[in-house]
């Protein structure tokens, strides 16, 4: 009955008196289903969040909760989630930069537009992880300030953070006119020298498998200096020394910035890790030559990637076709095709380089239709799901291409009822097919008892409203909970039904 009542909570043909019935009988389960209602009242919102605390955050976050009805005493996590989104009052942070709950200091941490005094408060907290939170989310200013703090940590995250200074971003990375740090989470917590074993068992640490002190916070500093280098505010002169650095991370930290020079691009795009140079294949800085390079590499995933760079040019773009597997996908140099560009692609005798252009939404009418007619199956498959395709070109690509094209067909948006009903019953069969189907705004009622009959495609279809009201009904007693939770939740389940289920509670 429970999964029952969480898909009652979601169904939009609810009265507001059953809302009011479901609120005074909620869990964590339900609640979540009806905070996310979007004709739930600002007094249906007070109720259920005293009704189930946790539901206050999420209804804070949905805008249904305001400051007036907020008091940090009682729900400091929905205060926090309204000063999150800059809408919470300051002395809410006041009062949770004390919090005894390090989670909320933290949490709070992170929420901009602060008090001076709060932020103040939060840069000293004795724990380091509400600093470092801190450090991750401030202002100029303070980053600046916490990138000489003692504690490596916490310089990690002024690392990461893009409103810390060039300057101070620098320094990280150099070390160069800023104290040595004399702590870390390491050697806070074992004594020196020390390497956490990646396996270990212990039930409560919480040290990242690897990390190290010896003294000199080495795993820390390594991953600040990371951090650095991934950070687009860092200055591109102070990070281009580490194209050749012996640490595979820092080199792959830099591979997707678009600020290096060539030289250093061209490095990166020779790393004997494949993952660097799949980075650099997709960085929309590299040039022509290097592109053209690359399109030779011997990792698959390489010239994938190659293949989204947006600047790809359609020479190299239709050779990675023909060698690569680029998946079902509308690639951004094809989406950004000229008119002359899409036309030459339609027309390409190579049925790799059709489909590429196949998978655009926007096609002119004659080139659609001329797709539509392609003798590749591949092609047409990658066509199928257009708008503006008649049910005869439909039909036709079904009679010539057969099971490979069928789902694709029945997820054109434009498929009529009768099209969606004989692909159901193709022969040889398709699967996905009824899952199409089943979630097909144009679905017949008969189309759907059908789908019911396939195991993945019964809770789809289970909350379709053109389904029979009587089914639905039926299927509230479903041996699979997702189904009869589906059903609940289906808008033409009939509301004698809804009063009923919700009353028996």
């Amino acid at each position: 009955m429970h999964h029952i009542l969480c898909g009652l909570a979601a169904n939009p043909a609810l009265s507001s008196e059953l809302v009011d019935r479901l609120i005074s009988i909620a869990d964590d389960d339900i609640a979540a289903g009806l905070a996310c209602r979007a004709d739930l009242s600002r007094a249906q919102a007070v109720a259920l969040a005293e009704r189930v605390d946790e539901s206050a955050v999420r209804l804070a976050y949905e805008g249904r909760l305001t400051a007036a009805d907020i008091d940090p005493a009682v729900w400091p996590d929905a205060a926090l989630a309204l000063l999150d989104q800059g809408v919470g009052r300051p002395e809410w942070a006041r009062r949770l930069a004390a919090d005894p709950v390090r989670e909320r200091r933290e949490q709070l941490a992170a929420c901009r537009g602060l008090p001076s005094d709060v932020v103040d408060t939060l840069a000293a907290d004795p724990d380091v992880r509400v600093v470092a939170e801190l450090a991750l989310w401030t202002t100029p200013d303070v980053a600046a300030r916490l990138a000489a703090h003692p504690h490596a940590e916490v310089r990690r995250a002024v690392a990461s953070n893009e409103a810390t200074p060039p300057a101070a971003l620098v320094a990280l990375v150099t070390g160069e006119g800023l104290p040595a740090a004399r702590h870390c989470l390491v050697c806070d917590r074992e004594e020196t020298p020390f390497i956490h074993d990646p396996q270990c068992l212990r039930p409560d640490c919480d040290l990242l498998p690897g990390a190290s002190c010896d003294g000199s916070h080495e795993s820390t500093v390594h991953a600040m200096r990371e951090a650095a280098l991934r950070n687009p505010a860092t200055p591109v002169e102070a990070v281009v020394g580490f194209v050749d650095y012996p640490s595979m991370q820092l080199r792959w930290a830099l591979a997707a910035r678009q600020d290096l020079p060539q030289q250093a691009c061209a490095r990166l795009a020779s790393d004997p890790t494949p993952g660097v140079r799949a980075d650099v294949a997709e960085n929309p800085a590299i040039d022509d030559a290097l592109i053209r390079a690359l399109a030779g590499d011997r990792d698959p995933d390489v010239r994938r990637r190659l293949a989204h760079h947006p600047r790809v040019p359609l020479d190299v773009l239709t050779h990675l076709a023909r060698t690569t597997k680029i998946g079902a996908t509308l690639l951004p140099r094809i989406a950004a095709s000229s008119p002359t560009e899409v036309e030459e692609l339609a027309t390409s005798p190579d049925p790799a380089t059709r489909m590429l252009v196949a998978q655009r939404r926007d096609l002119p009418p004659e080139i659609r239709d001329r797709l539509a007619d392609d003798p590749d199956a591949k092609v047409v498959k990658a066509l199928a799901p257009h708008p503006g395709l008649t049910e005869a070109q439909l039909r036709t690509m079904v009679d010539r291409h057969g099971v490979r094209v069928l789902a694709k067909v029945a997820a054109n948006p434009d498929a009529p009822p009768a099209l969606l009903e004989d692909l159901l019953r193709h022969e040889p069969a398709a699967q996905k097919v009824f899952r199409e189907v089943a979630r097909h705004r144009g679905a017949t009622a008969s189309a759907l008892l059908a789908c019911l009959t396939d195991k993945r495609a019964r809770p789809v279809a289970a909350g379709h409203p053109a389904l029979p009201p009587p089914v639905i009904a039926e299927l509230l007693a479903d041996t699979d909970w997702q189904v009869a939770e589906a059903a609940a939740a289906n808008p033409s389940l009939p509301l004698a039904v809804i009063s009923d289920l919700v009353g028996r509670q």
